[in-house]
């Protein structure tokens, strides 16, 4: 399975994987507004609270989370 990157959609990461939302909110990292996944990437939702510096660490933090490696190129 594909790892999730900085330019994911908000939208895509959260149909996809639910788990995310909680994971992200222990960050700080505010994924759904009234229900309803906001607009956006996730780059911009991180950047959105100040955490450009911790980005990566966001991000392979939530794929060892969600268990998702990296495809191997053949």
């Amino acid at each position: 399975m594909k790892k999730i990157t900085k330019d994911i959609t908000i939208e895509d990461l959260v149909t996809e994987f639910p788990e995310s939302v909680g994971f992200l909110m222990k960050k700080g990292i505010k994924c759904i507004v009234c229900g309803e996944p906001i607009w956006g990437t996730l780059e911009q939702a991180i950047k959105e609270k100040g955490k450009e510096g911790e980005m990566e660490q966001i991000i392979d933090e939530l794929n060892e989370v969600l268990g998702l490696k990296e495809e191997k190129e053949k």
